[in-house]
């Protein structure tokens, strides 16, 4: 994806106005606020309750920005960072065409109910949409309630191809 393609959005929906940007991995503030809402995020018991490990925190930004197809997404109030999409484009073999995996879908506290999520995941379809994918996919933890009905509010819904065989799960292996 070509990131300069990636414009800004402003909304009146969500009261003060919140900017939806596309995040500057080169850019020293969005990169401290990238680290800061990850780790309000990993402190959280659907992050892990624990905070990023140091190395984490001195290699994320650098990392991302060297990894092919990734972006992220940045929500302010003002001059306050209040939300953050972090993406990686993929390749759906079935449809043969460009995907974004939305991997982290964070939303300060202070923030959470105010359309800030709405925003930010409407910014990132809009923008996946102009570069010719296909779809937007993301993973959500079984008894995480409140981001499900926030997902399903803007159009996600479950992975299914057949119901008969069941939903998609998410597994993973450590290697």
């Amino acid at each position: 994806m070509n990131k300069e393609s990636f414009t800004e959005l402003s909304t009146s929906e969500v009261a003060p106005p919140v900017s939806v940007i596309l995040a500057d991995y080169g850019d020293p503030q969005h990169a401290r606020d990238i680290l800061a809402l990850m780790d309000e995020y990993a402190q959280h018991p659907f992050g892990g309750g624990e905070a990023l490990p140091e190395h984490t925190r001195s290699d994320l930004v650098p990392a991302l920005r060297e990894f092919p197809g990734a972006f992220s997404v940045l929500a302010y109030k003002g001059a306050i960072p209040v939300g953050l999409v972090n993406c990686l484009t993929g390749f759906s073999t079935f449809l043969c065409k460009p995907l974004v995996n939305i991997h982290d879908v964070v939303v300060n506290e202070s923030a959470r109910g105010a359309g800030v999520c709405t925003a930010m995941l409407d910014f990132v379809a809009r923008n996946a949409k102009e570069k010719g994918c296909c779809k937007l996919t993301l993973e959500i933890l079984e008894k995480n309630f409140a981001a499900q009905a926030a997902y399903l509010k803007v159009g996600f819904k479950p992975y299914t191809l057949d119901e008969e065989f069941g939903r998609a799960e998410f597994w993973q292996r450590y290697l």
